[in-house]
């Protein structure tokens, strides 16, 4: 009992002070993780389904010219879904400030985009309306 409580680490809690100087210095976290059990529970369907996806089968088709052309390895899962499977899982993707932050730029764009074109179709309209009237 007393070794364990030695090899314990209790960790101290960050003030809101010092949880805000850590935001302002721009230190980069690590990726968030999923816990080991959360991961565990997770990761055996994940495998199998995975195992599922790359296994190939063949067909039973009759020695024929035809059964011959048709009989090749046939894969359980498609190759697209396969690959695009193995490119989202190369994304990075943005926590929740950096989309809250994303978002706001678009609105803000296409908000300044519109009144833009607003403004062009306006003066336009004046000029077209001024040379046929």
């Amino acid at each position: 009992m007393a070794e364990e409580s030695k090899n314990r680490r209790i960790k101290k809690p960050e003030t809101v002070r010092e949880r805000a100087e850590k935001a302002a210095s721009g230190v980069d976290k690590k990726p968030r993780r999923l816990g080991a059990a959360t991961a565990g529970k997770i990761a055996s369907p994940v495998r199998n389904a995975a195992r599922l996806g790359k296994k190939e089968y063949y067909l039973p088709l009759p020695d024929n010219r035809v059964g011959r052309f048709l009989n090749k390895k046939r894969s359980f899962i498609p190759k697209f879904f396969r690959e695009a499977w193995q490119e989202l899982r190369q994304v990075n993707w943005p926590n929740r400030q950096e989309t809250t932050q994303l978002t706001i730029a678009v609105f803000i764009f296409a908000i300044v985009f519109g009144l833009l074109i607003a403004g062009v179709d306006f003066v336009l309209g004046k000029i077209f309306k001024e040379l046929l009237t």
